[in-house]
């Protein structure tokens, strides 16, 4: 199952807008151009940025089955070192200025502004036949851990996202997520096999020229993670005038409740459809989907499994939730899910260690509905005086009363950090509503996040 196989069937429809419109006749023979220079059944390593030649090298891998592996461009260098002494990669698509790449690999090819570097040791691979991509966990840019992705995984989800976000060939997204990052990946890997044109961009939303090309190309959609919907809400989201936005996606961690219900309301009055979305880089991309239309009646869910998948619940000891209300970890079961992980080039030839059953980490319930809800981490839960306490949920809940904190901590202390002066307040919410004791609250100038928004807990400052 190669959908990529068949994108020359669209001719001569605009696939990709990069300065100038590329049809997707243009885009298969510049993508096989790069994809044949690799062989078939290498391992390519792509240092992507969101540009015409990160996606038409990523294309034409995927088609000549090729395995790539997909790392943001701005790696350090010493990780990308040890990157490449673990998995020894016969080649290296990256910008052509690369100073390090230069000089110790020869340049095989060039197309724009990127060249494919050679290895000059050969290293003969072997590779699953399923094994299509490789993909970094959390986003993370220099972690030795990927996961192993079939093709079956890759475009069975994308052809379930095509069918709950209703895509087809009149979309026009626009890139605000890296590539190499999951979400960003599955939104152009659905939009292209429906024919659709994808605008891209590395200008940030913070930027006027995103908004201008948005404007001037007619951008349909768009997808974000809780940061982008945190900045659009300080850039006066609602004041915008464009007309052709019809769809926003969110996913990547959970949306604030207050900022969910606002964003659904401002789509609402502007006719743009909202969808609230769940997933995780082990299952290819989603996992569940909130239809629009559910957006008011059940705030803060995930929703609902999508098309061939199903969410369940298990308590402690294994045993299957059946019962509304109940919260317990949810388990997600699909075609989707990944092959499992790999943690050296040892690792490539592996098969199938999932069964197509992933276990998330996530707590959650679903309510009289079916309709999922998530609670928290399994390994976000401390101990403090003898009671469980779920992070996530003290979050959640100072959080819907109008602060900006995150929460961490051992057994026996839980640390609150806020970025506003409202320790008292804090304190005051937490011991009435939660009746908690040892904790502490202290003001940091931001919370430290990586290149996709989420949060890096482990970054957070430590009390003495």
């Amino acid at each position: 199952m190669n959908n990529f196989k068949k994108l020359e069937e669209f001719g001569s429809r605009p696939a990709v807008y990069a300065e100038r419109e590329y049809s997707y006749a243009e885009m298969v023979e510049i993508a096989d151009a790069i994809g044949s220079k690799a062989g078939e059944r290498t391992l390519v390593f792509c240092l992507c940025s969101n540009n015409k030649e990160s996606l038409f090298g990523y294309v034409g891998f995927m088609r000549g089955h090729v395995v790539p592996v997909l790392l943001d461009a701005s790696i350090q260098p010493d990780r990308l070192q040890k990157l490449i002494d673990l998995y020894k990669p016969a080649y290296i698509w990256a910008s052509s200025e690369h100073q390090g790449l230069e000089k110790t690999m020869e340049p095989s090819f060039t197309y724009g502004a990127y060249t494919l570097f050679e290895s000059p040791t050969f290293y003969q691979h072997d590779l699953d036949d399923q094994l299509a991509l490789l993909l970094t966990t959390s986003g993370s840019t220099g972690s030795p851990k990927f996961v192993r992705l079939s093709y079956e995984n890759i475009f069975g989800n994308a052809e379930s996202i095509k069918e709950y976000l209703d895509i087809s060939a009149d979309d026009k997204p626009i890139t605000t997520l890296p590539m190499n990052y999951s979400y960003g990946l599955s939104i152009i890997n659905s939009h292209f096999i429906s024919g659709a044109t994808i605008i891209i961009t590395d200008a940030s939303i913070l930027k006027k020229e995103f908004w201008d090309l948005c404007k001037e190309q007619g951008a349909t959609t768009f997808g974000g993670v809780p940061f982008i919907y945190e900045m659009l809400d300080k850039l006066k989201f609602e004041q915008f005038d464009l007309p052709s936005l019809k769809k926003l996606t969110q996913a990547g961690g959970k949306l604030n409740s207050n900022l969910s219900s606002k964003f659904a309301e401002v789509c609402h009055q502007k006719g743009i459809q909202f969808f609230t979305m769940y997933g995780q880089t082990e299952a290819t991309a989603r996992m569940s989907y909130l239809p629009y239309e559910k957006n008011f009646d059940k705030a803060g869910s995930i929703g609902i499994a999508i098309p061939g998948g199903e969410l369940m619940l298990q308590d402690a000891d294994g045993n299957n939730i059946t019962a509304p209300n109940v919260s317990g970890e949810l388990i997600y079961q699909g075609p989707n899910v990944s092959l499992g992980y790999a943690e050296s080039s040892a690792d490539l030839s592996k098969k199938d260690e999932n069964g197509g059953l992933l276990h998330t980490g996530d707590l959650a319930y679903f309510d009289e509905d079916g309709y999922f809800f998530i609670t928290g981490r399994t390994k976000r839960i401390i101990k403090v005086a003898g009671s469980r306490i779920s992070l996530d949920e003290v979050e959640g809940i100072l959080n819907e009363q109008g602060h900006d904190c995150v929460c961490a901590g051992t057994d026996d202390r839980m640390h609150v950090y806020t970025l506003q002066d409202d320790d008292v307040q804090i304190k005051k919410i937490i011991k009435e509503k939660l009746n908690l004791k040892g904790f502490k609250v202290m003001r940091i100038k931001d919370i430290p996040r990586n290149h996709f928004g989420k949060i890096l807990y482990s970054e957070l400052p430590l009390y003495g």
